[in-house]
């Protein structure tokens, strides 16, 4: 609950520190004294946007703190430790706004987002504004207040997600779809660049053997010639070569070691020499037996190196590169084909999406239509009680498998009779202004209820009664405040008399400058003030004695 309210410099308040107890508190004052200043300070600290006009004329920051004690709030305390921001046995939300418009934000101390200060208000106090019955008219406020009545949060975030999901799937096929005429023109030309360098089928490292044998093949006449006048240097030469030549340093150098022992090692020397070059003459003689000048296989292997080199400059590759590019092209047409396998499974998963979101909001659907029932004997009960004797309400949810929407798929519509013999049509359309304000306040009454936001404040939501009814609405705000902490600013004195307490607002001239005060009053200062809200600024026996009476609880 709310536990205190610390003012400084906002609007035409210079400063003001109030203390709230539980139950039901009234706010009454004069006409123009600032009833609602207040409230409007507090949800500058639950997160409402703020300028520059909140700062009182001359002060340079306005600053707004409120306590809230947390001990019987679950949800507040579980976000403030999910947030890292909790404390003990209770929360302090701090606003500062400065004379420049900017602001700045604190909860426990500790500095956040403007989001997170919202976020956090929501779990600790409901306003009802004293326009709320006008916003009922609307289709999508009435779907929030059936919403906030059942509480069913679980349905509704599993109907958001699958509507998310489903959202999601959508824009993917979208996406595939919109590139899906990219993809037919890539593949037709991949189709065509892979056939052609299939019915090629180089081979990895082929084409460097190709280059090789072409250059062998092409100095084929240098080869044998060559070949030929080295065997004849090495072994074949008559008159002199290196094998014979070696063969006479051979045995002279065994006659040699004859005479000095240390000249074996030189013969060992000229021995392995002698068969290196004997092995080097056989080799060369191998190599130049299978030594061919086939002109027709140098024809092919032309032929295939330059295709080789041909293609790579169409593919801007080298021809060392073409197999490589040829396995990436094949890859890149493989990814089109699965991408249209991808399209194909896409739309069979958005279909599957579709459905899993229908199941979820036929769910929420039936649950709102649980509830509607329920919401339909109260504040028609309600509304008799609020001198509509005769009136009957009814929720009607419709809910379409085609409408898809976070919220699900119901269009709900609030209905209402007033007079008898009259058949039940949209509230917009028969209730009057009065009429329209003793619905809209019974049915947040009775939302109020039900959810579990331990501060509730009416903000003169009563507006347009008076008489009898105004008496049950303060009865109905009373019962109210016995397990909620309920604020309420009214110019009624027969809801201020069922106050718990009563809080009162004055505004006064100091100094040349405007400035509102808010006091707590006694019982007897609540007598003169009821008495005053009956009978104006004269106030007699018969007004203070009716205002005694108002406070008989």
């Amino acid at each position: 609950m709310l536990c205190q309210l610390s003012i400084n410099n906002y609007a035409i308040v210079r400063f003001l520190e109030l203390d709230f107890r539980p139950g039901m508190t009234s706010i009454t004052g004069e006409t123009g004294a600032g009833k609602s200043i207040a409230i409007d300070a507090l949800g500058l600290c639950l997160g409402n946007r703020s300028d520059a006009s909140s700062v009182r004329p001359g002060a340079g920051k306005a600053e707004i703190s409120a306590r809230f004690s947390v001990d019987d709030i679950p949800l507040a305390k579980r976000w403030l430790e999910d947030n890292d921001l909790d404390a003990e046995h209770e929360c302090i939300l701090r606003r500062t706004i400065n004379a420049d418009g900017r602001s700045r934000a604190y909860i426990n101390g500790n500095p956040v987002p403007l989001q997170q200060l919202k976020s956090l208000g929501q779990l600790l106090v409901g306003i009802h504004g004293q326009h709320a019955h006008h916003a009922m008219l609307k289709s999508e406020h009435q779907l929030t207040l059936l919403d906030s009545y059942a509480n069913h949060k679980l349905l509704l975030e599993n109907v958001a997600k699958s509507y998310q999901r489903y959202k999601q799937t959508q824009s993917e096929l979208k996406r595939l779809q919109q590139s899906s005429l990219e993809r037919i023109a890539r593949k037709q030309l991949l189709q065509y660049q892979v056939e052609e360098l299939d019915e090629f089928a180089l081979q990895p490292g082929e084409f460097d053997e190709i280059e090789a044998e072409h250059k062998r093949l092409a100095n084929g006449s240098a080869l044998i010639e060559n070949c030929q006048q080295g065997l004849y240097l090495l072994s074949e030469g008559e008159d002199a070569n290196v094998e014979s030549l070696l063969n006479k340093a051979v045995m002279l150098a065994d006659e040699l070691k004859d005479y000095d022992p240390e000249l074996e090692i030189i013969g060992n020397m000229l021995n392995e020499a002698l068969i290196s070059v004997q092995e080097s003459a056989a080799e060369l003689q191998r190599y130049q037996s299978h030594l061919e000048l086939d002109p027709e296989h140098f024809a092919q292997l032309e032929q295939r190196m330059s295709q080789a080199m041909q293609l790579a400059r169409k593919h801007i590759v080298s021809p060392q590169e073409l197999v490589a590019h040829h396995t990436k092209l094949k890859q890149e047409l493989d990814a089109i084909d699965g991408d249209n396998s991808k399209l194909e499974g896409i739309e069979q998963e958005l279909e599957a999406s579709r459905q899993a979101y229908i199941a979820q909001a036929q769910k929420l659907s039936l649950s709102r239509s649980r509830y509607a029932k329920e919401l339909d004997k109260l504040v028609t009960q309600s509304i008799k009680e609020l001198n509509m004797p005769k009136g009957k309400f009814t929720i009607d949810v419709n809910f379409c498998e085609q409408t898809m929407s976070p919220l699900g798929s119901d269009s709900v519509e609030f209905l209402v009779t007033t007079n008898p013999g009259q058949p039940l049509q949209p509230i917009s359309k028969v209730a009057s202004g009065g009429e329209l304000s003793r619905i809209g306040l019974g049915i947040q009454v009775i939302t109020a209820r039900k959810v579990s936001t331990p501060t509730l404040i009416f903000d003169e939501v009563d507006v347009g009664i008076s008489g009898p009814t105004a008496a049950v609405v303060g009865r109905m705000l009373r019962q109210l405040g016995e397990s909620t902490q309920v604020f309420c600013v009214t110019h009624l004195p027969q809801v201020a008399g069922n106050g718990h307490q009563h809080m009162f607002v004055n505004k006064a001239n100091k100094g040349g400058q405007t400035e509102t005060s808010m006091t707590s009053l006694d019982a007897d200062q609540r007598i003169e003030e009821l008495a005053r809200l009956l009978g104006g600024d004269t106030i007699t026996t018969n007004t203070l004695a009716n205002a005694k009476e108002l406070l008989q609880h």
